[in-house]
Order: structure tokens, then sequence, then C-alpha cells
């Protein structure tokens, strides 16, 4: 197995400043016993004086504060685009880390040459409620998180291969993110935010990179801490307490995904799926959302554009 222990990792946070939570995701980082490391926040709080509050408490860090808020995908573009490392870890401002979280991680990745995503076992907060075991695509063209929202009983325990990792606790091999960056994105920024770790796992898939989830990389996760209003944290149905905004990404995006990504002929095969669980989303909106119908139909979905990455990819996964 490849010696992991020299290797330089890039640590991307994005944040609003919100919640009290990048302290402690900061604290954690420090204290890991893999030490090649370099942090970079990407501080999205438009607030100066949060700003010269995190420079003034951890003068090693990079920041760069924005004068708008990038939204997530944008910001972890701009910190992959300055960073040096060899592997990409991308997290939420509501991540703590285990003190071996990157050491075990990047065992993961000496596995194979080709593992360009690994995933850690990601806890809530309450640390015996899983958040995610590794991220996988179903029938339906959504992501599901592998053991979420049930109490961990070591049921999953043994490395393996899966389809991707939760984008709160994201760690990539920075030669597959060079592969398959679109013109110079990473993150897709028409998603904004949601479905870009689907996105890009099954981008990277096309590619032949390999997801690997290792148990022992352990870190813990306030779902929601930073987008549910201070409201929902640790709760399942997300959709039910997101902003109007973010329930509009989150339809959105999982269309753009499909378009970009999923060939004709499995499209066709996954159609009825598809359609089954539009009628569950779009009957949720009808009844419980209505005004998200007028928002929703009344704004210039990426649909273009997305094609025209489609095109892209398939010329470079032909060439």
């Amino acid at each position: 197995m490849q010696d992991m222990s020299n290797k330089r990792v890039s640590i991307i946070i994005v944040t609003c400043g919100s919640g009290g939570y990048l302290e402690l995701c900061l604290n954690s980082i420090i204290g890991q016993t893999h030490k090649n490391f370099e942090i970079m926040v990407i501080d999205n709080s438009v607030n100066r004086d949060f700003a010269l509050e995190i420079s003034g408490h951890y003068p090693s860090i990079k920041l760069y504060s924005s004068p708008k808020n990038l939204f997530y995908c944008q910001a972890l573009n701009i910190g992959i685009e300055i960073s040096k490392g060899d592997f990409v870890l991308c997290l939420n401002d509501d991540v703590t880390l285990d003190e071996r979280f990157i050491e075990e991680a990047l065992k993961g990745f000496a596995i194979n040459e080709k593992i360009g995503i690994v995933s850690g076992k990601i806890l809530r907060s309450d640390r015996v409620t899983l958040d995610s075991t590794g991220l996988f695509l179903t029938v339906w063209r959504t992501a599901k998180e592998r053991g979420y929202g049930i109490k961990d009983k070591g049921q999953f325990e043994r490395e393996e291969y899966i389809f991707g990792v939760n984008g709160a606790v994201a760690f990539y091999r920075r030669e597959m993110l060079e592969q398959i960056k679109i013109n110079s994105e990473y993150f897709d920024t028409d998603f904004r935010i949601f479905y870009e770790d689907l996105d890009i796992a099954w981008r990277a898939h096309k590619f032949c990179w390999k997801g690997y989830y290792t148990p022992c990389a352990i870190a813990y996760h306030i779902r929601g801490g930073t987008i549910r209003q201070g409201r929902g944290i640790d709760k399942k149905y997300a959709r039910q307490y997101l902003s109007d905004d973010l329930h509009y990404d989150l339809v959105k995006n999982r269309y753009l995904a499909i378009i970009k990504n999923e060939p004709f002929s499995s499209f066709l095969l996954h159609l009825p799926f598809i359609i089954l669980y539009d009628i569950f989303v779009w009957g949720y909106i009808l009844f419980f959302r209505p005004q998200l119908i007028k928002s929703i139909f009344s704004r210039q979905i990426p649909i273009v554009s997305t094609f025209r990455k489609r095109t892209l990819l398939k010329r470079r996964h032909l060439a």
C-alpha cells in the first residue's frame, strides 16, 4: 500500500458565519494526526467583523472573503483553484472531524490509484445516529445517503466501494478533479447547492474513477446546521425546512444532474421511476408549498448550458 503520510491535503471550508460552527470545525482540523495540510476558509458571511475575527484567531489559514454569497459550488471552486494539495477535503462549517479522520481516509485512496472519492463514517451531532456511509444513485435518479438517520449499530464496518460521498465531508483526489472539471469549474455553479455531490460522483464514474468507504475515518455533521434557518436540525424530510430559494435549487438540480450525466438508454430504463418520484415532488409542492410553483416557472432554468456541458463531457470521454 502506498505511503500517504507525506501527501498534502487541502481543506476547504465554506462558511456563512452562522451558528458558531466554524471554530469547532477549525479546532478539529488543527488536532489531526496527519499534519501535512493547508486550510482555506471561503467566507460567505458578507460580514467584515466576522472575517477579521477568524483571521485574528487563526492566522495560519488562508481566508477568502466574498462581497456576496457565492453559494457552495462557486465557493468550493475558488478554494480548489488556489489550493496546492494532492487531495482536497471539502467541508461544511457544521462538521467536526475525529482526530484520525484524514489519516484514515488517505488509506482509502491508497487502496487503488483509480479511487478518486473517499467517504468516512459520518455521524450526526449526537454521535450515535448515522448521517452517511456513502452516497448512491437511486432508480429515482436521486442521491441516497446510506444509513441516513438510523442508529449506528456497527452495521457499516466493512470497507467497500461506493458511488460517491456526502457533500458536507467530501474527500477527492486532485487528479480526478482536474480530469472531470468542465472549463474552469470543478463543481457546477449552475447547481449553487444540492446535488453537486451526486453530479461530481456521476461525472467521475463516467471517467472510470471509483468511490471508496472506510469506516475508520469518522466525522460528525450537524445536518442542516447552516441552511435550515435554525429549524429542522438533524431531522428527516429536509425539504419542509428549506427556504423557497433553496427548495428551488433542490428541485432544479436533480433535473440538471440527469440531463448532464444520464445516457439516453439508461434514461428510458429509469423513466417510470423518475416520473413516479416527480409525482411525489410536485404533489408535495402543490399541497404544501404552492407558492413555489410560480417561483420555479418564473426563473430561467439553465437547461441549454447543461446540454452543452453534457456534450463537452461526452467529447472528452471519447477522446
